[in-house]
């Protein structure tokens, strides 16, 4: 069979598999997610927020699959500037998470005061390539798995794993949304921060405590 029907038949499986290994990734709880479940939850710039996440997601997903995820995993010094720095300001946010969860509010009040757009923005842009371990996820470990597919299916890969993100980001800001109405209470706000809080410092400790 020549190659160019061999890839066309297989494709989508090609595809599916991006899909499955890019879900099973982008489901584990971590910074960037609970960024968009929060900003769900407080009704604030959802889509922007979506976007962003989305968008990034694939462009880190096409830059592994195309190479870059080899040449981070060749770079002792890039890997060290990830880790410090993403630490650092995984560990800032989780201060100002407890600081909300400690501090009574009414409310949505208790998410804290309304952001601008490009404050949001900036938080997502920060939450996505200030953060390590998106490296790892799109760019590293599933970058990793595309690149090994051959050069004609890589594409097919890198859209499924592309699908998956969008799914996922638009699922868990929209549908936290619609869920807001019902957690319009102080207590429900200072449990989520709380828990956001301790996600945010343990994922900042085990950067500082573990290399790359």
């Amino acid at each position: 069979m020549p190659a160019a029907s061999l890839a066309s038949s297989t494709a989508p499986a090609v595809f599916l598999q991006g899909w499955a290994m890019g879900a099973g990734l982008i489901l584990a709880i971590g910074a960037q997610n609970a960024l968009v479940l929060r900003q769900g939850l407080k009704r604030e710039h959802v889509g922007a927020v979506v976007a962003v996440c989305t968008l990034s997601d694939w462009l880190l997903i096409a830059l592994g699959v195309f190479g870059l995820g080899a040449l981070i995993q060749g770079s002792p010094l890039l890997l060290e500037v990830f880790r410090l720095g993403g630490a650092a300001f995984l560990l800032g946010y989780a201060l100002l998470a407890a600081k909300r969860a400690w501090r009574p509010a009414a409310g949505l009040q208790a998410a804290g005061a309304t952001a601008s757009l490009g404050a949001t923005v900036s938080a997502a842009f920060a939450f996505t390539y200030l953060n390590p371990h998106v490296y790892l996820d799109t760019v590293v470990l599933l970058g990793g798995l595309g690149a090994r597919q051959p050069p004609e299916l890589r594409a097919a890969f890198a859209a499924g794993a592309g699908v998956a993100s969008a799914m996922w980001f638009s699922l868990l800001g929209f549908g936290a949304a619609a869920a807001a109405p019902r957690l319009q209470s102080a207590h429900t706000w200072r449990v989520i921060d709380a828990l956001v809080a301790a996600l945010m410092a343990g994922l900042g400790l085990q950067l500082l405590l573990q290399p790359l």
